[in-house]
C-alpha cells in the first residue's frame, strides 16, 4: 500500500469520526492529538490532513478516487466502521455516512453488510459479562494505594490478576491485522472497569464507563484511531499469514499502547471505587499518567504470553471472546 492511499484511508477515517456531528471540543482535541501524535510516524502531514478533514477541505469522492486497490478499498471501509462503532452503535448519520462510503468504493453489498454486522455485535456487546482469570498463574506484586473505603469482593491476587490479563489479551489484539481485533480492545476495556466496579459494590452502565475513560483521556474513537492508525503506517493493518508477528511485537513493546493503557486503567479503576469514587478528574489523570508509566515498563516482560495469545486468535474467537468477556 502506497503513501497515497494511506493518508487517503486516514482521511476517511477521520471523516468518519465526524459523521455524526456531536463531537465536543474535548473529543476534538483528542482526535488533533493522536494526528500529531502519528505525524512524527510518517511522512504524511496528518495534523494538516485532520484540519483539511475538519474544515471540510477534502472530500469523500477525491479519498475514493486515490484507492487504485481493491484491498485498500475493503480496508478503508473496515477502518472507517471501527470508527463508527468505536464509542457505541452506529447513529443514523453515521449509517448513512457508511452507505455512502460503500457506494463510492463499489463494494459488494453482503460482504460490506456482514462486515458491518461484526463490529456491531462487538459494539452493542453489554459490559456487565465477567472477565476470564485464565491467562497467567502468576502476576507482579500490586501498586500500594491509599486504603480502600470499600471492600472488593475479589482478593488482592485475584484483582491483580484479572487486570493482568486483561492487559496481556488487549496487548496481543494489538498484535493481530485485522481491524476488528483493534476494535475489540474498547469494550474489553469498559468491561474491565465494569467488573472492577461492580467488586466494590457499584453498578456502573455504559455512559458512566464511557465518561471515566475519558476524564482518563481514554477517548474511544480516538483510541481506535491512534491503534489502527499506526498498524496502517507501518504497512501491517490488514495482512494476513505468518511472519508478521515478530515485528508487531517490536512494535507493541515501542508504542506501549494496549497492555500499558489497559493495566494503568485497571489500576486506576481500583482506586477510584475502593475510594468510593471520590477522586476528582486531576487526581485521576494523574494517577493514570503514573501508572502508564509504570505498565509500560513490564510489557517486554509479559510479551511472549501476547504473541502466544495472539497466534491462537481469529475473528470468530475476538467476538466470542467479548461477548463471553
Amino acid at each position: 500500500m502506497n503513501e497515497h492511499e494511506q493518508k487517503a484511508i486516514l482521511t476517511l477515517s477521520l471523516m468518519a469520526a465526524f459523521a455524526d456531528g456531536n463531537k465536543d471540543e474535548s473529543e476534538r482535541a483528542e482526535l488533533k492529538r493522536i494526528a500529531d501524535a502519528l505525524a512524527g510516524e510518517a511522512s504524511i502531514n496528518l495534523a494538516a490532513l485532520y484540519q483539511d478533514v475538519l474544515l471540510k477541505r477534502v472530500s469523500m469522492p477525491s479519498a475514493v478516487a486515490a484507492l487504485t486497490s481493491p484491498e485498500a478499498r475493503q480496508l478503508a471501509f473496515e477502518m472507517a466502521v471501527c470508527v463508527c462503532d468505536a464509542d457505541g452503535v452506529q447513529s443514523p448519520a453515521e449509517q448513512a455516512f457508511l452507505a455512502d462510503l460503500r457506494h463510492a468504493l463499489a463494494l459488494d453489498v453482503q460482504q460490506s453488510a456482514a462486515y458491518t454486522r461484526q463490529a456491531e455485535a462487538i459494539a452493542a456487546l453489554p459490559v456487565g459479562a465477567s472477565a476470564t482469570d485464565s491467562a497467567v498463574d502468576e502476576a507482579p506484586a500490586a501498586p500500594v494505594f491509599a486504603v480502600a473505603e470499600h471492600a472488593s469482593t475479589m482478593s488482592e491476587a485475584e484483582m491483580e490478576k484479572a487486570i493482568l490479563n486483561a492487559a496481556i489479551l488487549n496487548g496481543a489484539l494489538e498484535l493481530l491485522p485485522e481491524s476488528l481485533s483493534t476494535m475489540a480492545i474498547i469494550p474489553l476495556q469498559m468491561k474491565l472497569v465494569y467488573r472492577i466496579g461492580k467488586s466494590y459494590g457499584f453498578e456502573l452502565d455504559r455512559g458512566h464507563i464511557k465518561d471515566f475513560l475519558a476524564t482518563l483521556g481514554v477517548g474511544l474513537t480516538s483510541q481506535y484511531l491512534e491503534q489502527a492508525g499506526r498498524k496502517l503506517l507501518g504497512g501491517l493493518l490488514g495482512k494476513i499469514g505468518g511472519g508478521m508477528l515478530g515485528g508487531l511485537g517490536k512494535q507493541a513493546v515501542s508504542s506501549g499502547m494496549s497492555f500499558a493503557s489497559t493495566y494503568a486503567l485497571g489500576h486506576v479503576a481500583r482506586r477510584y471505587y475502593a475510594g468510593g469514587r471520590s477522586f476528582s478528574a486531576q487526581m485521576l489523570r494523574e494517577s493514570f499518567d503514573s501508572m502508564l508509566g509504570e505498565a509500560k515498563g513490564l510489557q517486554a516482560r509479559y510479551l511472549p504470553e501476547m504473541q502466544a495469545q495472539a497466534r491462537s486468535l481469529d475473528t470468530a474467537k475476538i467476538i466470542d471472546m467479548v461477548r463471553r468477556g
